[in-house]
């Protein structure tokens, strides 16, 4: 259990204040309801909007990552230890204290209580758009997945209105969570949990104030009227999240947080397309401060003073990845047939999608289980090789006439509009090509990717998709062994789900079970390996690249303390100030 937290990264030269953060690209939020919000670009933004219990520090240093990757208090006042009496002694309670001056930008202000956090926790399994991670509570907390399960039952075949499901969470509670007062919270666990404060560091815990008992989760209404107790507000949401702008949250005081600064003005959010070429004018120009993602911006030409390279790595990133919709109809029911994704492992030339994403800058590395370097459970498992991970073509033929496809067969794609990912998908289109496979794509923005389309179990259901190229980036670092296989892997079919195939094995789940209950870190991580093992048995996805979690990232000129926060991939955009401000 991790008893010390890290500091904030220092901040060097003299803090400007003022002007507009300007981020141009191909990026997108899927969510802005923290309840659901579990994509990179996301956090990136609720970074600015949203506070939770605990939270990770920017950091310009990796090189001590016992402290670098310690969750920090946040909305908390401290770090619970068995010491100070935050945690019981047999690891099963934990007992935290709000810290005061915290409020909402409410008319009129007010402070964040411990019944907001509860609230926060309630809304999670909401049938309409769930917690993508929900596992992570089902599996630690008392109560949760009866409350979940609950849920559930209570709107089969009910239209999810807002005043029906804040009635449900009104009238129920979670066994494991109360709020003892306004300032403190209880959570009972199932069994010792060391990654329990890496568990509340994650968005989910967000707390939620009684207005957005008003609203159906994440719905335009909701983003109209979001309120918020980290430094910016939302004053504009156009277009389905095309155009987004945050300005200073008046109600916000330094003092009551610890993680965040608030030096710009405010912030500015155009998602385009723009080229490469014309992205590189605009930064360079200075016409545009971030390139949002970092996937828009070329690296084959850094410039001094404009890239903030880590000085080590974190982890890697199961990143990309192909997933098969498991529940699609189409093709005779193609994805069903284990010989069909053993044959489409076989095609894939990992080294050329290498390559690709080597445009990036960032290490990366060929991937043979779902496990990627840098996590527990990680021991370089590889049940199908291939010569110099380049493919075996041959033998992916072979599987496929096995399965009774010899005359070929058209498999659906979900693709995202952006360069690099169109590139990695042609590159793999091309491979399955050769083997009698025929992809027809279907095109996505990066928020309907992540937000609807692969999150959506009824679509799949549908067979709106058979195959994507998705990524998924650990939670958090360090003691991380749940981190890829519960949210990818352990049975949840709900919507806002990252088991995006619906991949449902009693024999995983019962691993997953054991593993985390498991105190001996040896024999949890020996755990976590059966659990790699298990799921490539199945290969109900085809891992590709170990690719580094956090890049160097191009940026515009008049950008200063431009710190990463590996959790989210990206600048800690309310640490920066610009110079000169306008």
């Amino acid at each position: 259990m991790t008893s010390t937290a890290s500091e904030p990264a220092a901040r060097p030269g003299t803090p400007r204040y003022g002007g507009t953060l300007r981020l141009r690209g191909p990026g997108g939020v899927d969510h802005i309801d923290t309840a659901s919000a579990y994509y990179a670009t996301s956090a990136q933004i609720l970074r600015a909007l949203a506070r939770q219990l605990f939270a990770y520090p920017a950091q310009d240093d990796l090189s001590e990552p016992g402290k670098a990757f310690a969750p920090a208090p946040d909305l908390a006042a401290e770090i619970p230890t068995v010491d100070n009496g935050g945690i019981s002694a047999d690891l099963r309670t934990y007992t935290i204290r709000l810290r005061d001056g915290v409020r909402w930008n409410s008319a009129p202000p007010r402070e964040v209580t411990a019944h907001d956090v509860v609230r926060g926790f309630k809304r999670l399994p909401n049938p309409v758009s769930g917690a993508g991670a929900l596992t992570y509570f089902t599996t630690t907390i008392q109560g949760m997945r009866e409350y979940c399960d609950a849920y559930r039952d209570a709107f089969a075949g009910v239209e999810p209105t807002a005043a029906a499901m804040a009635g449900f969470q009104n009238a129920h509670d979670i066994a494991g969570l109360r709020a003892l007062d306004d300032k403190t919270l209880e959570f009972r666990l199932l069994h010792p949990a060391n990654d329990f404060l890496n568990i509340l560091a994650t968005g989910f815990t967000a707390p939620a104030p009684v207005e957005y008992d008003a609203y159906v989760p994440d719905s335009m209404e909701f983003r109209r009227n979001t309120l918020s107790c980290a430094p910016y507000r939302l004053v504009h949401y156009a277009d389905r999240g095309m155009e987004i702008r945050m300005e200073r949250n008046p109600v916000w005081r330094a003092e009551t947080d610890p993680i965040r600064g608030q030096y710009v003005d405010r912030i500015e959010i155009e998602v385009t397309d723009l080229p490469v070429p014309e992205m590189e004018r605009r930064m360079d120009a200075g016409e545009v401060d971030l390139a949002w993602s970092y996937t828009s911006v070329s690296w084959d030409r850094p410039k001094p003073g404009q890239d903030a390279p880590p000085r080590s790595y974190p982890g890697f990133a199961l990143n990309p990845y192909l997933v098969f919709n498991l529940r699609s109809p189409n093709a005779g029911r193609a994805t069903s047939d284990p010989r069909v994704r053993k044959a489409i492992a076989y095609a894939v030339d990992k080294v050329a999608v290498g390559e690709i994403l080597d445009a990036l800058d960032a290490p990366n590395q060929p991937l043979g289980s779902v496990i990627p370097a840098g996590s527990i459970g990680h021991r370089g498992y590889d049940p199908y090789p291939t010569p110099g991970s380049r493919g075996d073509l041959a033998k992916a033929r072979e599987l496929l006439v096995d399965a009774g496809y010899g005359e070929g067969l058209t498999l659906i794609a979900a693709v995202r509009k952006i360069g690099i990912h169109l590139k990695v998908m042609e590159c793999i289109a091309a491979r399955l090509e050769e083997i009698g496979i025929t992809l027809d794509y279907r095109y996505y923005t990066q928020a309907e990717y992540y937000g609807s389309a692969l999150s959506d179990p009824e679509a799949g259901r549908a067979g709106a998709w058979d195959i994507a190229e998705p990524g998924f980036t650990p939670d958090w670092f360090g003691n991380n062994g749940r981190v890829i296989v519960q949210p990818l892997f352990q049975s949840n079919d709900v919507p806002g789900t990252t088991n995006y195939g619906g991949y449902s094995s009693p024999e995983v789940d019962a691993l997953i079970e054991r593993a985390l209950q498991e105190p001996a870190p040896d024999a949890a991580e020996e755990l976590w390996h059966q659990v790699d093992v298990r799921v490539m048995e199945d290969l109900p996805v085809v891992p590709i690249l170990s690719f580094a979690a956090m890049t160097s990232r191009y940026h515009g000129k008049r950008v200063r303390n431009p710190v990463q926060v590996p959790q989210i991939e990206f600048f800690d955009i309310t640490n920066i100030w610009l110079d000169p401000a306008d």
